[in-house]
């Protein structure tokens, strides 16, 4: 099986960089934040009782390098391409099991994720005050990437089940705006500076522990309260979005 996936893989690959500029524009958001956002952080980090350890880029960063990952369900929209032109009814009928075509695209977008992830890291190191441990920094990097194959598998199984972009758009702003602004990656939600009613909702919801414990690798917090809650979720998310991608794969195209 691991020859079908680096067959879809490398297939996807060779679309993707056909326009490398996506790459790019994916990042767009999240570096505005960075510039624009980060310098009205370094205030609040220093004068505001509340905020996580560390300075302002180190809570922000790793929280961006996770909002990028968390956008993975709109790979979703290159399946609803390939339905519209055939392509993946093309695909369907070689003897590729369903799985490989799963993992395949969604190895193909953690590369891409990796790469933007990369720049964002290079840029907050150089331009701005940016401190964390290497090794911190690389398990941040590996709960994003898991993170972005999560909602990748997820964005390719709702993309299935809908198979329309009317549909698919909407749904997308409905579930990723709460879930984005209750996680916490602009300002952190904690007891200290939120309300105890937005307080309580945020800890309902999976990805603000997520957030948390990629921030707990970047400032090099490797204890058990840093990361354990986080990494869990995370774990039990991922296997069930992959296992939900295969399994939409598998019936869809039956």
């Amino acid at each position: 099986m691991l020859r079908e996936i680096w067959l879809v893989f490398r297939r996807d690959l060779t679309v993707s960089m056909r326009i490398p500029a996506w790459i790019f524009i994916g990042i767009m958001q999240p570096m505005l934040y960075l510039v624009l956002f980060g310098p009205l952080l370094e205030p609040l980090v220093a004068n505001t009782p509340g905020f996580p350890p560390g300075n302002a880029w180190a809570i922000l960063t790793p929280a961006l390098v996770v909002q990028m990952a968390l956008f993975g369900m709109f790979a979703g929209f290159g399946i609803l391409a390939e339905l519209r032109t055939g392509a993946l009814e093309r695909m369907r009928v070689t003897p590729v099991r369903r799985i490989a075509l799963l993992l395949g695209k969604v190895a193909n977008y953690a590369l891409q994720l990796l790469v933007q992830s990369l720049i964002i890291l290079v840029l907050a190191l150089v331009a701005f005050d940016l401190s964390a441990p290497f090794w911190g920094v690389v398990l941040a990097l590996i709960i994003a990437l898991l993170m972005g194959i999560t909602l990748a598998s997820a964005g390719y199984a709702t993309a299935l089940l809908l198979k329309s972009e009317e549909a698919f758009i909407p749904l997308l702003n409905t579930i990723l705006l709460p879930v984005l602004l209750l996680s916490g990656i602009l300002i952190p939600i904690t007891s200290g500076l939120a309300p105890d009613w937005l307080y309580t909702i945020s800890q309902i919801n999976p990805f603000r522990h997520i957030v948390d414990a990629d921030r707990s690798a970047f400032r090099g917090d490797y204890t058990m309260d840093g990361l354990l809650t986080g990494s869990i979720v995370l774990l039990i998310m991922a296997v069930l979005a992959v296992w939900w991608g295969a399994r939409t794969f598998a019936r869809e195209n039956a």
